[in-house]
């Protein structure tokens, strides 16, 4: 694999078979603001090991997210821990949706929040009348959570804070629906629109493709 930026060149190869070996190679140090004497070295070999961790950190991600696949599983299905049982936190569920962006907002909060926090927040996020949700649906929804370790309990308090974990879950799943798959969706699909976006024209021009190699193939409906 090459990569380049623009005197320089990071090559990546397999070393006879038995190892990964990444080079980075600089043809000129002005690129990254660094002048050409001796006493410029230890600059540029940080620049050149910097570059080669960044690429080995995005393959690792890229190519080794089992992890990351198990957690996303376990957070969408159901849980169990102590005798006691919840359901997941399906990505974009309405409900689970409303539920993480208020523990975004609980984060905040230095001192943890309540049950009627959460109450309150819920019923904003949802449209509703704070009095129209029970309390046992939101120990249900604080269970639910903490089973799924997005909060933890205050040791002897009525109060729960957001873990990191609950943080970075939260923000996730809340941007990615927001910020992707929404207004990805609204650009794809077709609709009524007066001039259609480039992810539509992109799909629809695959859908022509598909198409004609379909009816090349001879795999499409006879038309009678």
């Amino acid at each position: 694999m090459h990569v380049y930026y623009r005197q320089a060149h990071i090559k990546q190869y397999h070393k006879e078979n038995r190892a990964l070996r990444t080079e980075t190679t600089i043809n000129n140090t002005y690129d990254f603001g660094i002048g050409k004497r001796l006493h410029n070295l230890p600059k540029l070999r940080e620049v050149g090991f910097a570059a080669n961790r960044r690429l080995l950190e995005v393959e690792r991600l890229s190519h080794d997210c089992m992890i990351t696949e198990k957690t996303f599983q376990t957070i969408n299905g159901p849980v169990a821990a102590g005798g006691q049982r919840a359901s997941g936190l399906r990505f974009a569920d309405t409900k689970t949706h409303a539920l993480l962006h208020a523990i975004i907002v609980f984060r905040l909060l230095a001192d943890g929040f309540r049950s009627a926090d959460l109450r309150h927040h819920l019923a904003a996020l949802c449209g509703r009348d704070p009095e129209t949700i029970t309390q046992g649906a939101i120990t249900y929804q604080l269970r639910r959570l903490r089973l799924h370790s997005l909060i933890e309990r205050i040791p002897n308090t009525f109060r729960y804070r957001v873990t990191q974990f609950g943080l970075r879950v939260a923000l996730f799943f809340t941007r990615a629906y927001n910020r992707l798959l929404r207004p990805g969706l609204a650009a794809a699909l077709p609709g009524p629109r007066t001039v259609s976006p480039a992810l539509q024209r992109a799909f629809d021009n695959l859908d022509a493709k598909v198409s004609q190699w379909l009816e090349q193939a001879r795999l499409s409906p006879q038309k009678t």
